[in-house]
């Protein structure tokens, strides 16, 4: 076993295989960009297939190679399913896929891995019914867990390498001009699949609402698409926004979200022009609320927010209180909406979001950011992927490379969850690290990384209750006493990248 930076043991062979992780920046360096093929279209040809079935052919899929598909329909998502169907009725067998992420709805996947259709996945999380399969141990190789901007990266430097991209497209034309906020399935930015555009060997776009050529509006563009296909549905709109956006009347959500907000506004960084990103669970979307009626009452401005879009943040860009919004990824509808009429609202890719390899990655301009934990351990480290049973029921996402880029990072969740601690003395998986952590605000109050005493100084008259994170681990087991350690196995079944493409974790199946 190798000891990484964070006291977590890898498994000797994959610890070989990708290194591990040492700090957030010591593997940031200049790298020679992946290449792919590209296959020139000649003048009379024709882009569109009569199905999915006649795009497996046309691109000729067999066993061994790898496919991708992005996440921007979420719960909604039926490109996936459909696809992998088709390729399972056509004999195809050990195929690896790489989804920007996988959902709830994918479950059929597992009978997929069953049948030696899928054999190796890398995505940004597992839920629900897969994640539990794949924490029990189905798949012979662990899947690898990489944060969105870690995907980028490994298209970028070639760790990935996709030979077929099947992309949903909400609004497409014969030839191959692509946009997500238009048409019967429109899911708004398509910033995770833009990637998969600019590096798959062959790209496939599925879509239910084939336009007229030209179609103006583009963010994928006919120069990176060899076939379209046209089907009767690509998704499920209202599956976008399912379990992710709701506007909380949680007391205890309600109380974090607004110190989370007087932290924000009590910092250094709460001035004119600032830039932030908040998520899209409850007391994430409150925070934006409480922020809005600080930045009101004090005349101040933001340059831009950032990340996945909720309508909490297209309100402020209504308002002008928000310069411009980037948006990698849309949650609601009329986030969509906006990405399709407001100039000031801009699609970027999952590089120009997040890549640590980037030329200019936005989380690098970010000043503060609000982020969710499963659990947070006494040295800041934090999980988002593992819940308490050890069993994977979340992603990665943009956790760890918001936490790196930006000047401020702030946890916001609640002491404990049930009869389940939050705070707790480690982590059962770790995937953003102590070191880009600075802020743990709780319903019971704050607790600020001993590293940052800037940020204690700041916060010295702040109307915050302020504790050492020991004092609020202490009090959680008070309540609900100490957890028992989780019996694993030994065989590892997920590898926790970190952003950079070294291993911060492993994972275990569930004893």
């Amino acid at each position: 076993m190798a000891l990484n930076k964070v006291g977590r043991e890898i498994p000797d062979t994959y610890a070989e295989q990708f290194g591990v992780f040492g700090s957030e920046f010591e593997n940031v360096k200049p790298f020679n960009a992946a290449v792919h093929t590209v296959n020139p279209s000649k003048p009379g040809e024709s882009k569109l297939l009569d199905s999915i079935h006649d795009a497996i052919v046309k691109t000729g899929i067999k066993d061994g190679m790898t496919i991708s598909f992005h996440h921007h329909f979420r719960e909604g998502d039926y490109v996936m399913n459909m696809v992998l169907d088709e390729i399972a009725r056509m004999g195809i067998k050990d195929i690896s896929i790489a989804p920007s992420s996988i959902a709830n709805v994918h479950a059929p996947l597992i009978d997929h891995i069953k049948n030696g259709v899928v054999t190796h996945i890398t995505s940004s999380g597992l839920r629900d019914k897969l994640g539990a399969a794949i924490s029990s141990g189905i798949m012979d190789e662990p899947v690898i867990i990489r944060s969105h901007g870690g995907r980028a990266r490994a298209i970028e430097r070639g760790d990935i390498h996709i030979d077929v991209a099947f992309l949903g497209a909400p609004c497409c034309d014969e030839y191959g001009n692509a946009n997500g906020f238009e048409g019967p399935s429109a899911c708004g930015s398509l910033g995770y699949a833009l990637m998969d555009a600019d590096y798959a060997d062959q790209v496939v776009l599925v879509t239910d609402n084939l336009v007229p050529y030209i179609n103006t509006k583009i963010s994928i563009p006919q120069s990176k698409v060899d076939y379209v296909v046209k089907v009767d549905a690509i998704g499920d709109p209202k599956g976008i926004a399912k379990g992710a956006t709701r506007f909380t009347k949680n007391p205890k959500e309600l109380i974090i979200a607004e110190y989370a907000a007087k932290v924000m506004m009590a910092s250094p960084y709460f001035k004119e022009g600032f830039s932030f990103q908040t998520g899209t669970g409850g007391a994430s979307l409150a925070v934006t609320r409480f922020l809005r009626e600080g930045m009101i009452e004090q005349g101040v401005h933001a340059s831009f927010a950032l990340g996945g879009i909720t309508n909490s943040m297209v309100e402020l860009l209504d308002e002008g209180l928000v310069g411009a919004i980037t948006d990698v990824q849309d949650f609601d509808t009329p986030s969509g909406a906006s990405l399709a009429r407001n100039a000031t609202h801009l699609e970027i890719d999952a590089s120009m979001y997040a890549s640590p390899l980037s030329k200019g990655a936005m989380v690098n301009r970010l000043d503060m950011v609000i982020l969710s934990a499963l659990e947070i351990d006494t040295d800041f480290n934090v999980n988002v992927i593992t819940g308490s049973d050890g069993v994977i029921r979340g992603a990665s996402g943009g956790h760890c490379d918001a936490a790196a880029g930006s000047k401020m990072a702030i946890i916001v969740a609640p002491l404990i969850r049930g009869r389940i601690p939050t705070v707790v003395d480690k982590v059962t998986t770790v995937v953003t690290p102590g070191s880009s952590i600075d802020v743990l605000v709780t319903e019971v109050g704050i607790a600020v990384n001993p590293a940052r005493t800037d940020l204690i100084e700041a916060f010295k008259d702040l109307k915050v209750p302020q504790f050492t994170i020991e004092e609020l681990r202490d009090r959680a087991y008070a309540i609900v006493g100490k957890p028992e350690p989780i019996k694993f196995g030994d065989k590892p079944v997920a590898l926790i990248e970190y952003r950079d493409g070294t291993l911060i974790d492993a994972v275990y199946n569930c004893a």
